[in-house]
């Protein structure tokens, strides 16, 4: 991976980015030593204090170990990562980890955690909690078929679940989910259509929940969250549309060998 001198603007951001994308992606692979802060300040044409924050926020991500007036090694991320790298990608506009399968692993975790919060939320949520589940999916049904606006109320619904939940893990995990930092935030409204315009199965996933059947609460769950998994979101950015080829230049027909027998047939003519 060749690393760019930075941008006057917002140096700091650009030294991290492009070194934690170079340790995600392998090109610095667990245990080995990343160059000095002098040797990074030279090649991105920065000065050492921001390479010394670019390096204290991988420190903080679990991304490399630094050792005070010794080397800084990286980390495997596998192990020492959590869900913060994922958010670091807000840092800014097309900001995208390499991991192809990023918006994918995502919306799966997404619907692990709405299944199961839906089963909990069917199970122990009180009253007051149930009629707000109800009461958020009238809103969805009212924005509809304003996909932006349906996304909005779709978080506000899921979130009334997850906190009928009782689980607080759950409730911390959905707010990073949803947060915008996170590549669920990043995909677009259109993409989740099939879920989103299910107003009857949202109302069947409410009425679940509200008679306690938590096994029928978290397939209907499960069947709500998974509908867009089919979709392209394999990564954050939308494919281009494909470029339409020009047609190949036909090749002349070459002249016939000698021994060919059009050949032969015209030298006896």
């Amino acid at each position: 991976m060749t690393l760019t001198p930075a941008p006057r603007s917002n140096v700091s951001d650009h030294v991290f980015a492009q070194l934690r994308d170079a340790i995600v992606s392998g090109a610095y692979e667990p245990d080995a030593s990343l160059p000095s802060e002098r040797e990074f300040a030279a090649t991105f044409e920065v000065n050492r204090h921001a390479v010394r924050e670019a390096l204290r926020r991988l420190q903080q991500l679990g991304l490399v170990k630094v050792s005070q007036g010794g080397a800084t090694r990286v980390l495997d991320w596998r192990l020492h990562a959590g869900l913060d790298l994922a958010m670091s990608t807000a840092m800014a506009a097309g900001d995208v980890l390499p991991l192809g399968t990023l918006v994918r692993d995502m919306m799966e975790m997404r619907a692990c955690i709405g299944a199961d919060s839906a089963r909990l939320c069917a199970l122990r949520g009180t009253p007051a909690a149930k009629a707000q589940i109800a009461a958020r999916v009238d809103d969805l049904a009212a924005a509809a078929p304003d996909l932006d606006r349906m996304g909005e109320a779709n978080v506000a619904l899921w979130r009334a679940v997850v906190t009928g939940s009782g689980n607080t893990a759950y409730l911390l995990a959905f707010n990073s989910l949803v947060s915008g930092a996170l590549a669920v935030g990043h995909v677009p409204p259109r993409l989740r259509t099939a879920e989103l315009l299910d107003v009857a199965g949202h109302r069947r996933l409410s009425e679940h929940i509200a008679d306690g059947a938590a096994d029928l609460a978290e397939e209907q769950a499960r069947t709500l969250l998974t509908a867009s998994l089919s979709a392209p979101l394999a990564t954050r950015k939308e494919s281009p549309a494909p470029r339409e080829e020009s047609p190949a230049p036909r090749k002349a027909n070459p002249a016939p060998r000698k021994d060919h027998p059009a050949a032969r047939k015209e030298s006896r003519a």
